[in-house]
């Protein structure tokens, strides 16, 4: 390991299955030292996440990052959005955190939506329709089903609030986190009270909200962690946006993340309004938008259908016209949170690797669904996609996006874009440099560029009519929750 050149900063990213940690060098982005540790996620409809676990992880983390830790001038926290992290008068949660996967507050998202004017009225507010992800549904939920956790409740946070409040000891969020929840008003970018007041949140309970470039506050005593009292603490943000800022994005340039959720994201200049309800309206983490689409069954529901098959998961065959919808979790994109996966077409001769080929078309096609919509109108049709994220290594993700998007296909040869992007937003505050500046400057987003090959517009066809065809079973367990 050479030696750094520049101050060191830590970029941390807080996931839904674990918390890594990367010691940056701010003057050439070098990661000198990293850490991860894992956490525990609930299964079913409720999926729950104990937020001191991602404290613990983090420390974990941290210590095997060694004594570069230590040196550290500047730390940033990354995290997952949307989740539902509720504090009582000492900081410790009342229960676990909701995380972003929790499909139990569909029908409070459908009132939410009709109470307050419909999905054109809540886009043109919020920049999203709140949907199942969205905190604000989760907040209703718990509202119904367990008033004395609400009672309870004296500091409202986001995953990623939680961490960097136990750092400085005050609550404190950003703009690209603050975007998901459904209580931020995106045309005035502060809370939005009557929305609060319908759902009984008390706007007091809510971090502070810290403007991009702005110190969020400094390191406490007493944290356990390697830094030393007085590292500067970013303000932080939700993981997309951090992502955003790791790759240094320009507006214009489409994004695929394939981790357990897949997204599709671009940053735009034009504040975002989808009455679909397709694109959420997000902010990012600078001062622009992030447009984005998600849906919640991405490499983990091509994983688990591998392993019903006994096969690894490179093992895809092609030619078949059989149609596989892998919404094992219920679905965001296309919004049928009650789904479950959905096999069409299978024939004597259709094999087990075919299956399996219809498992990446079927999740991909989600996302190519919504890219369009993310995209502003001027955006280069021909620009390479970003491919990122878990999936982005693997050569059946690689070649399924190449045959159904028809685009050029980029893989960054960076990793942990997450935590990279804290970590340059952490540089950011010691260089006074735009943190999507310092990861250019970094060259995050360099890596090989796979050719465009003609789009298999037959797949896409067929799957779309299927899904068409069988949308009104797949939501038929609407009503019923």
């Amino acid at each position: 390991m050479s030696a750094a050149e520049g101050p060191l900063v830590v970029g941390v990213d807080t996931s839904t299955q674990s918390t890594k940690a990367l010691v940056v060098d701010a003057a050439t982005g070098q990661v000198v030292a990293s850490g991860q540790a894992p956490h525990t996620v609930s299964s079913g409809a409720g999926r729950e996440s104990d937020p001191r676990q991602w404290w613990d992880a983090l420390r974990e983390a941290l210590h095997q990052c060694g004594d570069a830790a230590r040196e550290a001038a500047a730390v940033s926290i990354g995290g997952q959005q949307h989740g539902l992290v509720t504090l009582d008068a000492q900081g410790e949660p009342v229960r676990p955190a909701l995380l972003w996967n929790d499909v139990r507050s569909a029908p409070q998202a459908r009132r939410l939506i009709e109470e307050l004017g419909g999905p054109k009225s809540w886009a043109e507010r919020t920049g999203s329709v709140p949907g199942v992800s969205f905190t604000v549904t989760k907040w209703a939920w718990l509202t119904e089903h367990e008033p004395e956790a609400v009672r309870a409740a004296k500091a409202v946070r986001l995953p990623h609030d939680y961490l960097t409040e136990r750092l400085t000891g005050e609550g404190t969020t950003d703009r690209g986190d603050a975007s998901g929840t459904g209580w931020w008003a995106a045309g005035t970018e502060a809370y939005d009270e009557e929305i609060l007041a319908r759902v009984g949140l008390d706007p007091a309970l809510l971090p502070r909200l810290v403007r991009p470039g702005e110190v969020a506050g400094t390191v406490r005593d007493g944290h356990g962690l390697p830094f030393s009292k007085g590292t500067l603490v970013a303000a932080g943000t939700g993981d997309n946006a951090a992502a955003a800022l790791g790759l240094g994005l320009r507006p214009g340039v489409p994004v695929m993340s394939l981790g357990t959720s897949g997204t599709v994201y671009a940053v735009s200049q034009h504040r975002p309004a989808d009455p679909t309800g397709t694109v959420a309206g997000f902010a990012d983490a600078r001062g622009d938008w992030l447009p984005l689409a998600c849906t919640l069954n991405c490499t983990l529901a091509v994983d688990r259908v591998a392993a019903l098959l006994g096969l690894d998961r490179e093992a895809v065959e092609p030619g078949t016209d059989v149609t596989l919808l892998p919404y094992l979790d219920g679905e965001r994109t296309p919004n049928l949170p009650h789904s479950s996966g959905l096999l069409h077409g299978l024939r004597h001769d259709t094999t087990a690797g075919q299956l399996l080929q219809a498992a990446y078309d079927g999740a991909v096609h989600s996302l190519l669904g919504a890219l369009e919509l993310v995209l502003d109108a001027d955006a280069d049709p021909t620009a390479p996609l970003l491919l990122i994220g878990g999936g982005a290594r693997g050569t059946a993700w690689q070649q399924t996006v190449r045959r159904l998007s028809g685009r050029p296909v980029q893989i960054p040869e960076a990793r942990e874009l997450v935590a990279l992007g804290a970590a340059a937003q952490a540089a950011g505050l010691l260089t006074g440099e735009d943190a999507a500046a310092v990861a250019r400057r970094w060259k995050t987003s360099a890596g090989p560029v796979l050719d465009a090959v003609e789009r298999d517009e037959a797949a896409l066809t067929r799957i779309s009519g299927v899904l068409s065809d069988a949308a009104p079973l797949l939501d038929r367990s609407a009503g019923s929750s």
